[in-house]
């Protein structure tokens, strides 16, 4: 199950489950405007590519909370 991680690795820009945001293959997440500006579509950590996060049901949220664990790219 996706973490839903809270926040850009990048700039660290608030993304709560609802928003729109990008993941890699290993769930490292950003904000479209550093995915597109900053890192040109590829992940500075693994190398790979982008796709969009996909939204968890509020319903679901209640049973499967997003993290709340922040993790910020040094």
């Amino acid at each position: 199950m996706l973490e839903l991680r809270p926040n850009c690795e990048n700039c660290d820009k608030d993304l709560p489950p609802e928003a729109d945001a990008y993941i890699c293959t290993f769930e490292c997440t950003f904000c479209p405007t550093c995915v597109s500006d900053v890192l040109k579509g590829v992940c500075p950590n693994c190398g790979g590519n982008f796709e969009k996060r996909p939204v968890r049901p509020a319903a679901l949220l209640q049973k499967f909370p997003a993290s709340t664990k922040r993790v910020l790219k040094t």
